[in-house]
């Protein structure tokens, strides 16, 4: 009896962990190798750069086999063919038609790529996009910051400071270097990216390749990546407004994967993002990939103005009706009246920042220079220019965006209040060097100075910088 009791409770425990072990291959939440499969009617070069990848760079392979591309039968070589003889070719690459290792390596499979893919590539299936995108300050960067950036144009940092830092999100002019595409321009997938066949930009900058998900360009995260920090915080105050707020307590359950042009509050998603204030459609507002759309304020600049009166990039339209689209999108979740105010308080921080702190201390620093005691190309080799330089280009622009963006904190402790205490220094130690005429300190040895203070040719024509 005791055997067959033993036998029984043997054969059910088998039964039990069996029927387990199903249910947990069978789980929807257990993780299974993804199989792709190549059913629809590719050329042998598309097969043969998809197969090549997929040993060589499982990690590309993956990402395009879960994209929309790749249920498209969208290949490789729709993004990144070339002709024979366009400046961008990745003339390295025809040696991988000369492997014996490999049976994709072979002269029939040859075809010429670039390896950077630009908008004007993307543009043959996204003309839309692309146009909108070509007229944005995003795409346009890189001429913007060459006639604006003391850095640059007086050589105040090194090239690979620049490298490393400005032009990872601003973008490089791209070049070519003993056939290769030169180290100090690439990898680049900066917003401005100067690119090989005209064009400017770089979408992967939001749509991470080789994935290219909507998804992923519609969470902060993405811009993030580059608004952020001391000069130009929006990530940090979104993140701590109420519309941050909700995002982080329920984000998780939206619906990021609508089809562009369908995404909408109320139903896919409670709280808007970067993307859906600057870009996506809601209502009566269409979609655009011009993120400088929908602003009625440049408040990036030093002193505030309209975005038609930003001298380096006036906009093309008028600002009030840009206010009205952007109002547009805020009354989706928002009455008119509370939307009205929001608008009346962000207008009033503006025009405080203006009057109160910036035009003085810019009357302070052009006596300054009119009394020849600080040079007017000292830049940041003088503390006192530099006073000047944090009080717009760090404190006031949290001022100013942490108003625009409901950021409390923003707005006063790591703004105006700062305001105030970088205000009252400049002006005691400008007022004492005009008191004793005395010259402000200007330092000859400015460290990791040296960089190329010439403008891009491809942008300014080929006289620039002589």
């Amino acid at each position: 009896m005791k055997r067959l009791l033993a036998w029984t409770v043997a054969l059910l425990a088998a039964a039990v962990l069996g029927g387990a072990a199903l249910a947990a291959n069978e789980s929807p939440n257990m993780p299974k190798q993804k199989e792709f499969r190549i059913e629809r009617g590719l050329s042998p070069q598309a097969l043969a750069c998809i197969e090549c990848h997929k040993a060589e760079n499982p990690g590309i392979f993956a990402d395009w086999a879960h994209s929309r591309h790749a249920s498209a039968g969208i290949t490789c070589l729709d993004c990144h063919q070339a002709d024979e003889h366009d400046p961008d070719v990745a003339s390295g690459h025809f040696k991988q038609y000369e492997r014996a290792d490999s049976p994709w390596g072979k002269s029939e499979y040859r075809v010429a790529i670039a390896a950077a893919v630009t908008p004007k590539d993307c543009s043959r299936c996204h003309p839309d996009e692309a146009k909108q995108y070509a007229q944005s300050k995003h795409a346009n960067t890189m001429e913007i910051i060459w006639k604006i950036d003391p850095w640059l144009n007086q050589g105040q940092n090194s090239d690979f400071e620049r490298a490393n830092g400005c032009f990872h999100c601003h973008g490089t002019v791209l070049a070519i270097k003993d056939g290769k595409l030169d180290p100090l321009t690439w990898p680049n997938v900066g917003v401005g990216r100067v690119n090989l066949d005209g064009s400017k930009g770089s979408c992967a900058a939001c749509h991470t390749r080789h994935r290219f998900s909507v998804a992923e360009a519609r969470k902060p995260e993405t811009c993030g990546q580059c608004h952020l920090g001391p000069d130009h915080p929006q990530m940090e105050i979104w993140e701590e407004s109420k519309h941050g707020a909700i995002y982080n307590g329920a984000g998780t359950t939206w619906n990021w994967d609508a089809a562009p042009g369908t995404w909408t509050p109320g139903v896919d998603y409670r709280s808007p993002t970067c993307a859906a204030c600057h870009m996506s459609g809601a209502g009566a507002v269409l979609t655009s990939h011009d993120v400088t759309e929908r602003l009625s304020w440049e408040l990036q600049a030093p002193l505030t103005i309209r975005p038609q009166d930003f001298k380096a990039f006036p906009a093309k339209s008028d600002w009030q009706d840009e206010r009205k689209k952007m109002q547009q999108i805020c009354l989706q979740c928002h009455a008119q009246q509370w939307v009205e105010s929001h608008y009346s308080q962000m207008d009033g921080a503006v025009l405080l920042y203006n009057e109160t702190y910036y035009k003085p201390a810019l009357a302070k620093l052009e006596e300054l220079f009119a009394k020849n005691l600080l040079p007017k190309d000292a830049y940041f080799r003088s503390p006192l220019w530099t006073e000047f330089y944090e009080l717009w280009h760090h404190e006031g622009r949290r001022a100013r965006m942490g108003s625009a963006m409901m950021a409390p904190d923003y707005a006063w402790w790591h703004g105006f209040y700062e305001c105030k205490k970088r205000y009252v220094v400049f002006m005691h130690e400008a007022d004492e060097l005009i008191a004793h005429n005395k010259k402000a300190y200007v330092a000859q040895d400015f460290p990791g100075a040296g960089g190329s203070t010439q403008k891009p040719p491809q942008l300014f024509g080929p006289e620039a910088g002589k």
